[in-house]
């Protein structure tokens, strides 16, 4: 990081318009990029097309771009790479990482030897070869019994072992569609992101993408999970709270929202200037030091 620019991104789901969760996550990774003189990458993740709002992208794009969230380079569309994500699996199969597995989600939930961080810990039934008349419904990756440790880059630190904690974890489920996982850590590769800004929610996913950044010999990026904005039930804020809407000429009000949630000093008299005006005080004075470590 010291001896390269610094590249960082936001990765929305077009599965909805952009919520002050998303908000916060976009003007935290913005300001830690471009405070250093970094570049900012805007990926659509629209991989599990079931789950993607026609014209969903279209509106986030042009949210960022009213709030003054001008991107680097071109957007990137997880649907266009899935080329990229078989190559990926293709090396990770020569190198015997992945292995084929038959089993049902019933099946995985019935062996289960307990369950895990994000569901049922798989009991690697599959692990030593398909059982006899049984065909591969998904990938697997193989992963060791050992700790993986994550230094978040805001402070603080988590570890995981991912045999206890996770299991082999699917690259490419039984409908063809290529898992998270996978995609994130070759798109971030390929991309040269070497800063990763995301909510906390995502903290447990990150063993798993900085084993596979190994097995990948990919360079691991710097990581940073930002606080969550909860809902008064104590919820994760999604789309259903509500999205964010820019009536009233309240760009930069909301930028400066999302500024003092992340726990940075900004001027009261900012909240009736522009969205350019707030942001170019946030990446001149973002402090990461203030970043809060829980939600709210």
């Amino acid at each position: 990081m010291a001896t390269s620019q610094v590249v960082g991104r936001f990765a929305p789901s077009p599965t909805g318009a952009l919520h002050f969760g998303s908000l916060v996550t976009a003007v935290g990774s913005y300001c830690l990029a471009k405070s250093v003189g970094g570049l900012w990458l805007v990926r659509m993740e629209d991989l599990d097309g079931p789950r993607v709002v026609p014209e969903a992208a279209g509106e986030i794009l042009r949210t960022l771009e009213a709030l003054a969230l001008h991107w680097d380079g071109e957007v990137l569309y997880q649907s266009l790479r899935t080329a990229r994500y078989e190559a990926a699996l293709e090396r990770l199969r020569a190198a015997g990482h992945v292995f084929p597995c038959a089993c049902s989600r019933k099946e995985v939930l019935a062996s289960a030897p307990h369950r895990g961080e994000e569901g049922p810990i798989y009991a690697g039934n599959c692990r030593n070869g398909l059982p006899v008349d049984r065909e591969a419904r998904a990938w697997r990756m193989r992963v060791p019994r050992q700790t993986v440790a994550v230094p978040d880059c805001l402070g603080g630190s988590y570890q995981q072992c991912l045999a206890t904690e996770v299991g082999d974890f699917v690259l490419r489920r039984a409908d063809g569609l290529f898992a998270y996982q996978l995609a994130v850590v070759v798109d971030d590769a390929e991309s040269g992101v070497n800063q990763v800004v995301r909510g906390a929610d995502l903290l447990s996913s990150t063993p798993r993408q900085i084993y596979l950044h190994h097995c990948l010999d990919y360079a691991v990026p710097c990581y940073a999970h930002l606080p969550l904005v909860l809902a008064a039930n104590g919820e994760k804020v999604s789309k259903r709270h509500g999205t964010v809407t820019l009536d009233h000429g309240d760009a930069g009000r909301l930028i400066w929202q999302a500024l003092r949630f992340l726990g940075q000093t900004v001027p009261e008299e900012l909240q009736a200037a522009s969205a350019a005006e707030v942001l170019t005080w946030g990446v001149a004075n973002f402090d990461g030091k203030r970043v809060p470590k829980t939600g709210g």
